[in-house]
């Protein structure tokens, strides 16, 4: 059971990663990080399309991989 929890962990890290590489970059927010970002406030676009999709699939396999990571911490106590 360990190692089976051990495996699903660490696919989903692989996962996590590939899911937050594939998500579109966003050249507007690292500039108003450094300008202040007054002008973002009130303007919060709802993200669509691909975009949102892919935040949905980084939530969720963030999800499963604290998850998992607890799962794992009790087996491993016990």
């Amino acid at each position: 059971m360990y190692n089976l929890i051990l495996n699903l962990l660490l696919a989903d890290s692989i996962l996590i990663v590939i899911a937050v590489m594939m998500q579109p970059s966003k050249q507007q927010d690292a500039l108003s990080a450094l300008s202040g970002g007054g002008t973002d406030l009130f303007g919060k676009q709802k993200s669509r399309g691909f975009e949102a999709f892919m935040e949905k699939v980084t939530v969720v396999l963030g999800v499963i991989f604290f998850v998992l990571a607890l799962a794992l911490m009790y087996i491993s106590s016990h």
